[in-house]
């Protein structure tokens, strides 16, 4: 279904778009992007403490660039899926399940993603 493929699409656009955003401006700005005020002011997400818990300090320039990479892979697996190049779809699924440590956008629409493309409209890159 056309339809579905497109709703992969989607997803990981708005996710690769964020990393990809998110990942650049830190290492330009050197933060991320996070609230400027309430009980949150200045903290990261809870994806800080999944990558913090592996060894990996989430203000990293390494991790910063875990971002844009991994953002720049969703974008352009996207449109490698869109155009149906036959490698894409395991592409997709590496993609998703790699941004499953992104808690909670990241999580969500990897699941989502991954839920879909195993459909069987979708799986290895059918409709």
């Amino acid at each position: 279904m056309q339809s579905l493929r497109w709703v992969v699409v989607l997803l990981a656009v708005l996710e690769g778009s964020w990393l990809a955003f998110d990942g650049g401006r830190a290492l330009v700005v050197g933060e991320y992007v996070t609230p400027s005020s309430g009980s949150h002011a200045g903290q990261l997400g809870p994806w800080s403490k999944v990558v913090g818990a592996v060894g990996i300090e989430p203000r990293s320039t390494l991790m910063k660039s875990i971002h844009l990479v991994l953002g720049l892979a969703l974008l352009v697996m996207a449109v490698c899926f869109a155009f149906r190049l036959p490698w894409a779809w395991g592409g997709m699924i590496v993609c998703a399940a790699l941004s499953l440590w992104y808690l909670p956008f990241g999580t969500i629409l990897g699941l989502l993603q991954i839920v879909v493309l195993l459909l069987p409209a979708l799986r290895g890159g059918g409709a």
